[in-house]
């Protein structure tokens, strides 16, 4: 009898636990929306933890919030056809994709003031920063192509051919740079010092890879797939290692490497949430809702808050998940 008592008690315990850790998991929702003027299209979003500055790109224009008030303290002008934002604290300097144009903007962190003009390939998208080669990597989805950018000097290094559409990348901060072709369903693995492609890795059964994230402590890519699927890759072999359900039409993939959650925004109108239990076993926690069109995302690594930008009812707007 006092076997069975103990048994079950135990039973208990267990269930307990992983309720409670289903529960400190979940529970995200939209705390607040941030109005904002203009109309304009939009697309990336970009945190600077050091300097608690969130980047919105904006029409023409990127849109610079103090990310703890949530206030606009100012603006980066005349960056047509806006993609997305890099930031090279070290450098106090950040980069915008200008698709329209076919150039990056250079920008002063502090002041806000532009720095330089460089050109790059047909219509820049993703563009991210990669700090072992102290290198920016514009996405040209025009020309099928990345244009690498000495952070210091603003001098172009030289320009990859990717063989394909690029969309979203991460860099590993050893010198390797990973970027997805939606159009090929692959992931290239990109040396961010020689400027050559290493490897090209299927990504099936996920389909039309176009959000990226990585969790560089464990080597693991987390694709976005628009075939309704998060796959979880080795970025060692390019194993394709699971995959999970997500919503509708991604856009943007997040990884909190504290909490281990991956955070995946969809155009439907939700925020697919999975955890890493561990480096090659992952579980849905949870559905968020947001608004349609919110399909990118940027993550506070500080407060853990997600922000997203949408336009409802006409109205320009950035929305504030959190718990």
């Amino acid at each position: 009898m006092l076997k069975k008592s103990f048994v079950g008690a135990s039973v208990l315990i267990l269930i307990a636990s992983a309720f409670a850790a289903s529960a400190s998991a979940g529970g995200y929702s939209v705390a607040r929306k941030v109005s904002i003027s203009g109309q304009g299209s939009w697309d990336y979003l970009t945190v600077d933890e050091a300097n608690r500055r969130l980047y919105v790109s904006h029409g023409t224009r990127v849109e610079v919030l103090d990310i703890d008030s949530l206030t606009v303290v100012g603006n980066i002008p005349n960056t047509p056809g806006v993609h997305g934002i890099a930031i090279a604290p070290a450098l106090g300097r950040g980069f915008v994709s200008n698709g329209e144009s076919s150039t990056v903007t250079i920008f002063d962190l502090k002041t806000l003031k532009p720095i330089a003009d460089v050109p790059t390939g047909k219509k820049p998208d993703a563009i991210i920063y990669d700090p072992a080669s102290s290198r920016v990597f514009a996405f040209n989805g025009g020309s099928n192509s990345a244009t690498a950018i000495d952070a210091a000097t603003g001098r172009v290094a030289g320009t990859v051919d990717l063989g394909g559409g690029p969309e979203f990348a991460a860099a590993d901060g050893n010198g390797l740079v990973y970027d997805n072709l939606e159009d090929e369903s692959l992931v290239l693995e990109i040396d961010s010092r020689k400027l050559t492609v290493e490897k090209r890795w299927p990504t099936a059964p996920c389909a039309s890879p176009s959000s990226m994230a990585m969790d560089r402590a464990n080597r693991r890519l987390f694709l976005g797939c628009r075939s309704k699927v998060m796959a979880v890759m080795n970025a060692d072999t390019g194993q394709v290692i699971t995959t999970l359900p997500i919503g509708d039409h991604v856009d943007a993939t997040a990884f909190d490497p504290e909490t281990k959650l991956i955070f995946n925004s969809n155009g439907e109108g939700t925020i697919s949430v999975i955890r890493e239990d561990s480096p090659d076993k992952y579980s849905v926690v949870e559905t968020v809702k947001t608004l349609p069109r919110a399909k990118t995302m940027a993550l506070d690594p500080k407060t853990h808050q997600l922000f997203l930008s949408t336009a409802e009812s006409g109205q320009f707007e950035v929305l504030v998940v959190g718990k």
